[in-house]
């Protein structure tokens, strides 16, 4: 897997952060794959190579490489959003090995 790269954002102080909620661009300096207490397992013999899975996948958790899902465990919460859009159901949501 390639390295994500993110420039990451401080304040000095609280009068700094902006007034609500935004939008401070990539998130990858964020781990938070140590959220989950399910992870998605792919089937790769079934897998249709549609990248359905990337397109959904909330968090920079699915990378394509070679034409087929890699999960990076680092960045998957476990939400299951990419199983449950998996047209081929190839996704299944496994308990987490600790």
């Amino acid at each position: 897997m390639k390295e994500k790269k993110a420039k990451r954002i401080v304040y000095r102080s609280e009068r700094e952060m902006p007034l609500m909620v935004i939008s401070v661009g990539s998130q990858t300096h964020n781990l938070t794959g140590a959220w989950r207490n399910i992870r998605p397992e792919i089937d790769l013999e079934k897998c249709l190579k549609c990248g359905i899975c990337w397109k959904f996948c909330p968090e920079p958790a699915i990378e394509i490489v070679d034409e087929r899902p890699v999960v990076d465990y680092d960045y998957c919460k476990g939400c299951g959003i990419c199983a449950e859009e998996c047209p081929a159901k190839c996704i299944v949501m496994a308990e987490e090995r600790k």
